[in-house]
């Protein structure tokens, strides 16, 4: 059996059942549990100087973390810069907030080409390379010019934009050049892929042949034959539901549940980012308890958004935005023993997370557009069956495209959130029991490990020189 080789711009060495909530890094250990082999990337270390020269490698059983040090300029133009101050809001639909300079894109370069100098010593012939994310979408035509013949996949985790959006950004047409070199792109939804597909329609003189509805397509592009095809990610179902049965009962689940008073509770629970929507969910909140005054003081709201990417402008001004709204919002409606929300800016561990989920009676989930949003999945898995809260998911979320017995809501339509939130606390425990059994289905039928063995069947059927059913 072929090891395989998991490239992500993070690696983040780590005990399993403590990573931060959501995210690839679930993901990425769920997927080499089994199969072992190499997972490889930036250690989250920045460095006075040049970048590592050699990574740092740690075995842990089966799977070997492979690591390296990024240095100062290398970290703000290819991390802070291109990656997440021109590709993210690119991917995410706000041209208003993207930056381009050529300084970050050849610094984007840089590093993908320094991380393939770096993985390749330690191919061997017949690995697969699995590459995630928008951090490093020329890494596989790096390899490929090292000489690098081995089957090569990519996913994105972010949604892709439409045609209109992408050509945006002055050198869009060597990035999906660089998106071409791969065997196997997966991405979370047909929008997604139908997005890829208009491209390589209208910018290219490329070919898309049309496989099933919607789901799968073969690319002919750039001199490359590869597939395109819809994996949406998820998470470990059963795993999850074990847990919750437990963390409803830990210390901190009680401690949170003695606070609430007998008050009904709603959770979000997001990475401080302004792709997921919060001052739209602070204020949708606030139009609860303006329009249903007979929830005030009877319902609490816990925002979880630890800060990420501190040093990007945009991420200081959020903040900045989220925590005088929390305090209007609380200073117009709190009572001596009540604080409507309670706005929490630091992580918690999955289990304890698991717990919180639990005692929800509402999940809040409502970005202004996310590739999947691994949250709304796990909200619903540590439902109680018998006693289920009710999951309000933003119809920009990849997961609505699988989680349609949600209370699926525009973000932007702030008294339509409102409204939501109303009938989700409001909803006859029938209701709430018959939606919970038709997500829980999806959810156990296409959890993680459907989630990766799709994707490695594919990409064990690479490369894709001939037609494929």
């Amino acid at each position: 059996m072929s090891r395989l080789v998991v490239v992500s711009n993070r690696v983040a060495l780590m005990e399993e059942g403590k990573q931060a909530a959501g995210g690839l890094a679930v993901a990425i250990l769920a997927a080499l549990k089994k199969t072992g082999g190499i997972w490889f990337g930036w250690s989250g270390q920045v460095v006075d100087g040049e970048s590592q020269a050699e990574p740092t490698r740690t075995e842990a059983g089966k799977l070997t973390y492979a690591t390296l040090d990024l240095g100062r300029r290398d970290h703000e133009e290819y991390y802070n810069g291109f990656a997440n101050q021109t590709l993210w809001p690119l991917f995410h639909y706000r041209l208003g907030l993207i930056s381009v300079n050529r300084r970050t894109r050849e610094g984007y370069s840089r590093v993908n080409a320094y991380f393939a100098d770096k993985l390749e010593p330690l191919l061997r012939p017949d690995d697969m390379v699995w590459v995630h994310d928008y951090h490093l979408i020329p890494f596989g035509d790096e390899l490929r010019r090292r000489g690098c013949s081995q089957r090569m996949g990519f996913f994105l985790h972010t949604p892709f934009p439409p045609p209109e959006l992408l050509t945006a950004l002055p050198n869009h047409r060597d990035l999906i050049r660089e998106l071409c070199a791969y065997d196997l792109v997966g991405f979370h939804t047909a929008t997604d892929l139908r997005g890829f597909c208009d491209y390589i329609r209208t910018e290219t003189d490329g070919t898309v042949e049309q496989r099933g509805a919607y789901g799968t397509a073969m690319i002919r592009a750039f001199g490359r034959t590869l597939l395109a095809k819809v994996f949406p990610i998820s998470i470990d179902t059963p795993a999850l539901e074990s847990l919750a049965r437990t963390a409803g009962r830990s210390r901190q689940a009680e401690r949170l549940r003695e606070s609430l008073v007998g008050r009904r509770l709603i959770i979000g629970v997001d990475r401080l980012d302004y792709s997921k929507g919060l001052p739209q969910r602070f204020a949708a909140f606030e139009q609860l308890l303006e329009s249903y005054p007979e929830h005030c003081n009877r319902v609490s709201f816990l925002q979880v958004a630890p800060p990420s990417r501190e040093d990007v402008p945009e991420y200081i001004a959020i903040r900045r935005e989220l925590s005088e709204m929390a305090g209007r919002i609380n200073g117009r409606f709190a009572e001596f023993d009540w604080q409507p929300i309670r706005y929490l800016n630091r992580s918690f561990g999955q289990r304890v997370l698991a717990g919180f989920y639990r005692l929800a009676n509402v999940g809040l989930v409502t970005p202004l557009r996310d590739g999947m949003n691994l949250v709304a999945k796990e909200y619903v898995a540590c439902q109680d069956a018998d006693n289920p809260g009710v999951l309000v998911l933003s119809q920009f979320a990849g997961a609505a495209h699988e989680m349609g017995e949600a209370l699926i809501v525009n973000p932007f339509d702030i008294e339509g959130v409102g409204d939501a939130l109303q009938r989700a606390l409001t909803m006859p425990l029938g209701e709430r029991k018959e939606r919970h059994a038709a997500l829980m289905q999806t959810l156990r039928r296409q959890d993680i490990n459907w989630w990766r063995e799709s994707y490695v069947d594919a990409l064990t059927r690479a490369p894709y020189d001939f037609p494929v059913t």
